[in-house]
């Protein structure tokens, strides 16, 4: 047989390296909750506890109030995960480049080209307009 007993130990250093690095993990953020809950202020004032709606002043309008909501900023987030969403989606292509064939390259044309729609369609429909 080849490899034999260090054929089977492979896998299992690979997932207790994959177990530290995810308890490793887990405490910095177990550490980072308990250390701002003690370091943190605990005064709380009107104008922190107050509702935070898009820089909007919940008191004087917005949602509940019969004026109308304005939903610009939540669009504009919106384009923004897809457009992040575009990125990390063609990081593995990137790295991979050199060993993909022909035809990954058309997909990505393609996937491009779909996203260029959406753009044009968003310009189109002034979304990104401020005024």
């Amino acid at each position: 047989m080849k490899g034999g007993a260090d054929a089977e130990r492979r896998p299992t250093i690979e997932y207790a390296n994959f177990v530290i690095m995810l308890l490793v993990a887990l405490g910095i953020g177990i550490i980072a909750v308990i250390a701002s809950a003690l370091l943190g202020p605990k005064k709380g004032s009107r104008a922190k506890l107050m509702a935070y709606e898009s820089g909007n002043d919940p008191e004087h309008g917005g949602v509940g109030t019969g004026q109308r909501f304005p939903v610009h900023f939540y669009l504009v987030a919106m384009l923004f995960i897809v457009f992040d969403i575009e990125t990390a989606f063609f990081y593995p292509l990137a790295v991979a480049y050199q060993k993909l064939i022909p035809f990954a390259f058309f997909e990505a044309i393609t996937f491009v080209l779909l996203l260029l729609v959406g753009y044009v369609y968003v310009l189109k429909k002034k979304v990104l307009e401020w005024a």
